[in-house]
């Protein structure tokens, strides 16, 4: 540790994913956490939602002699809590807090934050109420804390980190209650950058050109912006992830981060050798089987190159139509005729069943599956008329015949181990692909692809992805030979891209094994570079310079 930065005595960190696996912010906490408890051995403690009809979470075991005299001053003062550890490495302390009683608060909450900040809520809508709910408290958790002196330190030796716009009112309100605790605010991607992409409004060719209050009116966003903005400009330190959402910060919040602060890994999510060997096994076995029982064919999982996305369902933001229509650039190429290519989208989507006729045919003892109806989906949708990837596979001719050499199936589950397909988590599927791709329009990091060459496995993403600028600074990517792949996007050259992954792809299938292998051995080493032993110190900086701002504003 860098003894010339001030160092925090006790750093609560406050996020809606503490113990709550929803997106990738998650991966960001549950990665990190191993690192921070390194250095502040239980002196890093996270705050994330409870939520009384979900008794039994497996990411968290309750410790009944954890913090307890605190927890008696806390239920005499209304707080309902539970305090225990996060179950990932580091096995951090959490406290869950049931946040349900302050929805009936929430008008006194939008009062002050109006007098005090200016933070406009009456626009809200959606889950801003609910944001805001678990903010408060959240905040009145941190209040506790230190009131009741948990920790033995005082509040000035104290950092409070708040993840994305959905805290924001806890640091507002905690910088009221609690005036000379140091605040840090980390946007992960700005709520307004991520509308003006979802309404399919260009963004980098005219980010200079917006003006964030006035598209926050435009797409009915104020309330979100508001709150998000205020923030970053009251916190003590403001960060986000990547240079390309700094420009976006600077733009649409009017405010330039104090410290970028990049998303890294935890090694410590990856097999070991012999482990690692038997779980692509299996991990293979796994998604060829399902593709079998779909399709009818029996695929050589020797000589079958499995391809895939995945993350969040935005369908432009995260590149998946460019996935979808480059397979298809590739299946017109002739020569990959001889060849076999199984390709999945892993992305979530609005899931009915899983098709019943499909879990017939993998129960199935015969030896040669029968091929099913439509041999492109895995599940039955609520909205099958109306989803944009099975549209595409469709408009397209994604009919999966047993003579094209290109295969996709859409696997529309989120996938956390307890579904009735898989029952594996992603990282038990990841780790047995042979390639991956992430043709992002907007990502502020990108943690796909991180995911994808720390477990082995190379990755082709853009240049509009946090990750694929640092990778173009610490690797070669104009190959996939280093392991990663980085592809230049602009908001109109979609045609360039697709073809652009087509190539790659054909390059990879024509390779013999031994480069092959190469490659993905190539991938493992990059994936070293963004570990978090490299990319702690920035928290550590932005830690510093939240103590000393937060110092100067307590003396005005």
């Amino acid at each position: 540790m860098n003894t010339e930065l001030i160092s925090p005595k006790l750093i609560l960190e406050v996020s809606w994913e503490v113990c709550n696996k929803i997106g990738g912010i998650y991966t960001v906490l549950s990665t990190r956490a191993k690192t921070l408890q390194d250095l502040y051995k239980d002196s890093i403690i996270f705050i994330g939602p409870d939520f009384p009809e979900r008794e039994h979470n497996p990411l968290f075991t309750e410790v009944k002699s954890l913090l307890k005299p605190w927890k008696s001053k806390a239920a005499e003062e209304g707080l309902k809590v539970r305090v225990g550890r996060w179950n990932v490495p580091g096995k951090p302390i959490a406290i869950l807090v049931d946040f349900s009683d302050y929805f009936g608060k929430l008008n006194e909450l939008y009062g002050l934050l109006w007098e005090k900040y200016g933070v406009q809520s009456h626009a809200a809508y959606g889950d801003y109420d609910e944001a805001c709910a678990f903010s408060y408290a959240s905040a009145q958790v941190i209040n506790s804390l230190l009131n009741n002196n948990v920790r033995e330190v005082l509040p000035k030796e104290v950092v409070a980190h708040f993840n994305e716009w959905t805290t924001g009112a806890a640091l507002l309100m905690t910088q009221l209650t609690q005036p000379e605790v140091a605040t840090v605010f980390t946007t992960h991607a700005t709520s307004i950058g991520r509308s003006i992409c979802g309404n399919n409004k260009p963004l980098y060719d005219y980010l200079q050109a917006y003006n964030g209050d006035q598209m926050a009116v435009e797409l009915n966003m104020v309330s979100k912006h508001s709150l998000e903005k205020m923030t970053a400009h009251a916190a003590d330190c403001f960060t986000t992830v990547s240079k390309i959402t700094a420009l976006e910060c600077a733009e649409l919040l009017d405010k330039i981060p104090d410290v970028i602060t990049p998303n890294g890994f935890e090694p410590n999510f990856v097999p070991k050798k012999a482990q690692y060997e038997a779980k692509r096994k299996q991990a293979r076995e796994a998604l060829i089987n399902i593709a079998t029982a779909l399709t009818g064919k029996n695929y050589n999982s020797e000589k079958t190159c499995l391809v895939a996305t995945s993350g969040r369902y935005e369908y432009k933001n995260k590149g998946i139509d460019l996935f979808i229509d480059a397979l298809n650039r590739l299946r017109a190429k002739d020569d990959i005729k001889d060849k076999q290519i199984l390709a999945f989208v892993l992305v979530p989507a609005d899931v009915k069943e899983c098709r019943p006729d499909l879990l017939k045919n993998i129960e199935s003892k015969a030896k040669k599956k029968t091929a099913l109806p439509n041999p492109i989906i895995t599940h039955n949708l609520n909205n099958m008329e109306s989803d944009y990837v099975l549209n595409q596979m469709k408009w397209l001719g994604f009919a999966n015949d047993k003579v094209d050499p290109v295969h996709l199936i859409f696997v529309p589950i989120y996938l956390d181990g307890e579904d009735v397909l898989f029952n594996k988590e992603y990282y038990d599927l990841l780790i047995g692909l042979d390639l991956t791709v992430f043709p992002s329009y907007y990502e502020p990091w990108g943690y796909t692809p991180l995911e994808s060459i720390a477990f082995g496995v190379p990755t082709i993403t853009t240049d509009l992805a946090g990750f694929g600028r640092w990778a173009e600074d610490v690797c070669d990517t104009n190959s996939l030979s280093s392991g990663i792949n980085v592809i230049h996007r602009t908001d109109t050259n979609q045609i360039e891209v697709s073809d652009a992954i087509a190539k790659m792809l054909d390059d990879y299938i024509h390779l013999d094994v031994m480069h092959q292998d190469e490659i993905r051995a190539q991938a493992l080493l990059d994936s070293k570079l963004a570990d978090w032993g490299h990319f702690i110190s920035r928290y550590l900086q932005a830690y510093d310079i939240a103590f000393q701002n937060a110092n100067m504003r307590v003396q005005k």
